[in-house]
């Protein structure tokens, strides 16, 4: 059973122990989340002039929209203020900001009525984080940055969050996705052939869970949890911010939500900042996370070869 906590003042250690379990804290906006929804709304305007960006994707050519998100989101996911904004969040929300590493924010879309639904707007199928080789005491964070409905927001599928899906984790190899894939998102406008890891066996996603928060509320959940993009009906594009974290003690220790039924290659640690002073992901560790990974693949394949036989 997946519980929802709202404004709860619990520690952080007690809090990532529930979010390992599957449960969903959400918290209302705060002066650092909100410094970060207004300067995302700051290059966004920017980036669109005049136009509404909620509703310019009716008045725009989808290549033109797709060239704007092109251009507003690599500048703010590599923006210094991000980072600092950032710091301060975590620390707001009793993240300790020596022992608790980030990755890059992310300016997410989810446009309207199938408008822009690859690449540079993907509209994420249900998946876990963890397919995409995170680690598994990730703390994924969401964040609107203009109102939202139950009609744009994303979906959780807890009740698939111990119980192991079919799927092609074992395809995805996370340093090859950096080095050729993930470069060439803006260029997939009608469709996108991108390998990505995917269900393969039929979900029963009618038990799932929309939680709609004010512009600057921010909501947690774990890497591990079963997750997708609601398809938009709502005649609005949806503009979100998400990063996520990790605490070192956690990383160390292997202690996070349990591996059901990941068995991609690499690891997204390489991508962590400790919040202090932007130091990376020590190496060491990094490096143990792959070879962890690579030998949980070759027992999982080991496994299948022994069942075919």
């Amino acid at each position: 059973m997946t519980t929802v906590f709202t404004g709860s003042t619990m520690n952080d250690e007690a809090r990532r122990e529930r979010i390992f379990q599957g449960d969903v804290f959400v918290y209302a906006a705060s002066p650092a989340s909100r410094e970060l929804v207004s300067f995302a709304r700051e290059l966004v305007a920017e980036t669109f002039g005049g136009m509404d960006p909620t509703t310019a994707q009716h008045s725009l050519p989808v290549e033109r929209f797709a060239a704007l998100l092109a251009d507003v989101k690599p500048r703010f996911i590599h923006h210094p203020r991000c980072k600092e904004i950032i710091a301060v969040l975590l620390d707001e929300l009793g993240f300790a900001p020596g022992e608790t590493y980030f990755d890059v924010p992310r300016l997410r879309t989810s446009t309207s009525d199938g408008y822009l639904d690859s690449g540079i707007s993907y509209a994420y199928h249900a998946h876990r984080d963890c397919w995409y080789a995170a680690p598994f005491n990730q703390v994924n964070w969401w964040i609107p940055v203009y109102d939202v409905v139950p009609e744009n927001v994303f979906a959780l599928h807890p009740e698939y969050f111990d119980r192991a899906v079919r799927n092609g984790s074992g395809r995805y190899d996370y340093a090859s996705w950096v080095r050729t894939e993930r470069p060439s998102a803006a260029q997939h406008i009608y469709s996108d052939t991108r390998e990505q890891p995917k269900p393969e066996e039929d979900l029963d996603l009618s038990g799932e869970l929309r939680i709609v928060t004010e512009p600057g509320g921010v909501l947690l959940f774990s890497g591990a949890q079963l997750h997708s993009t609601v398809r938009n009906t709502s005649g609005v594009t949806r503009f979100s911010i998400d990063f996520r974290t990790v605490h070192i003690d956690d990383v160390r220790s292997r202690k996070g939500a349990p591996n059901v039924d990941a068995t991609c290659l690499g690891t997204t640690l390489r991508d962590f900042m400790r919040a202090k002073d932007l130091e990376r992901m020590p190496e060491e560790l990094s490096a143990e996370y792959e070879k962890e990974a690579r030998a949980h693949l070759e027992r999982a394949n080991a496994a299948t070869a022994d069942i075919s036989h």
